[in-house]
């Protein structure tokens, strides 16, 4: 894939690489850079791996003190930087550039503070997800955001994506799960955002970095919630033949008040390649599947599961399940927390992600089959029914010509569909390079150049993360507006102003 356009180096920077190693060692030292071409081509990508770009140079900081170093120093040559977790993002928001130094914060994952009487975690930015919840388990917590990349992601990443996970219906999302963060800016300035408590004085500036996509700085620390686990917790499946009944399923269930801890969908194709990976039992003879889970005391799970049953069987489903065994519940999420590797082994795909209203899920399911068909396309979806956040895996041959190409542009039809619904164009897996030219289908100009003008007030040299986000041509005209403004006038001193 080659569509999305990306800014070009500045050669004069690139030819100065030999000189800006040798500076990057002499602030963080020679274990933390990486400046040879094979260590370098482990950078040139994130998990949207049709696009690669080398980058100049590669820095895995060890401390806070270390990242703001780098950044003022790269501000004062006017050197790009690429902020980066662990590259697992499918949007292309951890893409370098060949003039732009990757600062990677994965080796800055220790847990700095646990407080189990107040419930949270004070942690560095590298860590993973399932890191902090196998630290607070043996206490009975855990820390709730779970992304299907959760083994992998880092911490930065999700607070930069603001990622959900399977569970987010109940439990929110990122940012509805930190409480602070340590962030440096542009200029190597450390800022203390939030904190350990409940909410801070003033501004919340913290809703305004967690889902910025690494836009305002480099997030080093962050002090999250921890929860306290629930006594047990059953999935349960229900088939139906037809994605329209599930979808009826879904907003029977919302409805009537209870809110389970996760709804997830899949659609034939995604539940035939699953089963056949995880040999988790799920139903093939259904054309839409639900995975149900509920949580609770015993007393409770059953409950529950009986009443959703109940609405469920208003619409005749063709398959009703409930977990025995923690065996089977294992196996049952395997088979979701699996699927897009499950499906990566029969076809190339192209994994999407935008959010609709749940009224729309049986016309919007119905448009993205039409609009794949029409580019000659197979589509497995999968999602998260519960906040109806969609991903539709876009099946192609990357060794078919044109293929690459009809598989954006039926991406593109598709994240256009759920704006026009009353969606969003992502979820939780970000704008990056993948989404940035479609930002106009979500906002209008006037609404572009406000989030324009707050990214310049924390970088207006427009060096984090450059390409990324925002339209090119809607960068080039606010920085062209900004250099072509008189500089603002000094305030008066005393005995001017007297």
């Amino acid at each position: 894939m080659s569509s999305i356009a990306l800014p070009l180096p500045d050669p004069d920077i690139v030819t100065q690489r030999d000189q800006i190693v040798r500076d990057l060692v002499a602030i963080c030292g020679a274990d933390a850079v990486i400046s040879d071409e094979d260590g370098r081509r482990a950078f040139e990508t994130d998990a949207l791996t049709a696009y690669r770009r080398m980058p100049l140079a590669v820095v895995l900081p060890t401390s806070t003190e270390d990242v703001a170093a780098v950044l003022k120093y790269a501000k004062a040559n006017r050197i790009r930087i690429m902020p980066r977790g662990a590259g697992t993002s499918l949007c292309g928001g951890a893409l370098p550039l060949e003039d732009a130094i990757v600062v990677g914060i994965s080796k800055m994952n220790r847990v700095l503070e646990i407080d189990f009487h107040d419930r949270f975690a004070r942690v560095e930015a590298g860590i993973t997800n399932l890191a902090i919840s196998a630290t607070v388990a043996p206490e009975g917590f855990f820390y709730a955001p779970d992304p299907s990349s959760q083994l992998a992601c880092t911490l930065a990443g999700n607070l930069a994506m603001n990622s959900g996970g399977a569970h987010c219906l109940k439990y929110g999302v990122t940012t509805n799960n930190v409480l602070g963060v340590k962030m440096v800016t542009m200029d190597g300035e450390i800022l203390e955002i939030g904190g350990a408590h409940l909410d801070s004085e003033g501004y919340d500036l913290l809703a305004l970095i967690v889902g910025s996509e690494g836009q305002f700085g480099i997030i080093t620390e962050a002090t999250v919630r921890i929860l306290r686990a629930a006594e047990g917790a059953r999935p349960m499946m229900i088939g139906f033949e037809s994605s329209a009944k599930a979808g009826i399923c879904v907003a029977r269930i919302i409805a009537s008040g209870i809110i389970p801890v996760a709804i997830e969908f899949m659609d034939k194709p995604a539940i035939e390649v699953c089963e056949a990976f995880a040999k988790a039992g799920y139903p093939t003879n259904v054309d839409a599947l639900l995975i149900i889970e509920v949580e609770g005391s015993e007393q409770e799970i059953a409950d529950r599961l009986a009443y959703i049953a109940s609405i469920a069987h208003e619409l005749n489903p063709l398959a009703l399940v409930v977990s025995a065994s923690e065996e089977q519940s294992a196996k049952i999420w395997k088979g979701r927390k699996s699927a897009f590797g499950a499906l990566g082994r029969i076809a190339d795909y192209y994994c999407m992600d935008g959010t609709i209203p749940l009224a729309h899920l049986p016309h919007v399911l119905e448009q993205i089959t039409e609009i794949c068909s029409r580019y000659g396309l197979g589509v497995a979806n999968i999602f998260h029914a519960g906040d109806g956040n969609l991903h539709p895996l876009v099946m192609y041959d990357a060794n078919k010509p044109g293929d690459n190409d009809k598989a954006e542009a039926a991406g593109a039809e598709i994240l256009t569909l759920c704006v026009s619904v009353g969606g969003c164009l992502s979820g939780e897996h970000g704008i990056g390079i993948e989404k940035r030219d479609l930002m106009r289908a979500q906002f209008t100009d006037e609404d572009l150049a406000v989030q324009l003008r707050i990214k310049s007030v924390f970088d207006p040299d427009w060096l984090l993360n450059c390409g990324q986000v925002f339209p090119l041509d809607a960068v080039e005209a606010a920085m062209a507006e900004a250099a072509a403004a008189p500089p603002e006038a000094a305030e008066p001193g005393p005995a001017e102003a007297a």
